[in-house]
C-alpha cells in the first residue's frame, strides 16, 4: 500500500546528536585584515577521497540510433525540502566507482565508460564545505529504449525518467510547474546545454 510522503514533525538537533553533518563557527580575517566571523554546516561523512559525493549524468545512446541521445533523471522525496525533488543520482564514496554503481542501483542503467570526470567543486560554499565531482557516464543500448529493472535498497524510493537530452529545460519546466523542485546542479546542466544549443544556431 503506498502513501505520499510528508514531513510529520520538525526538532533543532544539537550537533552531538547530529550524525551526519555538526555546525561549526569560523574565525577568519578578510582582505582588509579585519576579523570576521561565519557559521557553516561541516559533513562528518568525508571519506578518504577526500570528495563528499558523486553526481551522475548519462548519457544513453542507442548503436542503432534508435531513439535520440538521452539521459537519466530521478524523481525522488528529500525531507529537508518536503517535496520530490527531480535531480541527478548523487552517492558519498569513491566518486568514479560510485557513479558506475549507483547508477545501476538506482536505474538499472550498465555504463560502459567514464566519458568526464570533473574536478572536485562546491554547490553552497557559503553554507557548507560539502564537495562532489560530477560523473559523466556512456551507456549504449544496443537497440530501443528499454528501461531496466533497478536495485534500490530497502527503504529508497526512486522513480527514473528518460529524458531525451535536447528537451531536458523544458521537461524540467513543466515539473516545476507541477510543483516538484529541481535540483540546481540538474538545472544548471539543462540550462547550459540549452545554451550551448541557441548560441551555435544564432551563430549560423
Amino acid at each position: 500500500m503506498s502513501s505520499t510522503p510528508k514531513i510529520i514533525s520538525t526538532t533543532e538537533l544539537s550537533s552531538e546528536d547530529a550524525k551526519w553533518i555538526t555546525l561549526q563557527r569560523i574565525r577568519y580575517s578578510d582582505a582588509e585584515g579585519k576579523e570576521r566571523s561565519w557559521e557553516y554546516a561541516e559533513r562528518k561523512t568525508r571519506k578518504s577521497s577526500g570528495v563528499d559525493a558523486a553526481c551522475v549524468m548519462a548519457l544513453i545512446r542507442s548503436k542503432t540510433n534508435a531513439f535520440p541521445l538521452s539521459t537519466v533523471i530521478i524523481e525522488q522525496f528529500r525531507p529537508p525540502i518536503g517535496k520530490y525533488i527531480i535531480g541527478l543520482i548523487d552517492e558519498g564514496e569513491a566518486p568514479e566507482a560510485a557513479a558506475v554503481r549507483e547508477l545501476e542501483e538506482e536505474t538499472g542503467f550498465k555504463a560502459s565508460s567514464i566519458h568526464e570526470s570533473s574536478d572536485v567543486v562546491v554547490s553552497d560554499p557559503g553554507m557548507t564545505n560539502a564537495n562532489m565531482k560530477l560523473i559523466i557516464a556512456n551507456v549504449e543500448l544496443e537497440d530501443r529504449m528499454d528501461l531496466p529493472q533497478q536495485k534500490l535498497d530497502a527503504g529508497e524510493f526512486i522513480v527514473p525518467r528518460v529524458v531525451e537530452l535536447a528537451k531536458l529545460h523544458d521537461e524540467l519546466r513543466d515539473y516545476a510547474r507541477k510543483g516538484f523542485v529541481v535540483d540546481a546542479r540538474l538545472s544548471h546542466l539543462a540550462i547550459g546545454f540549452n545554451l550551448a544549443q541557441s548560441v551555435r544556431q544564432s551563430s549560423h
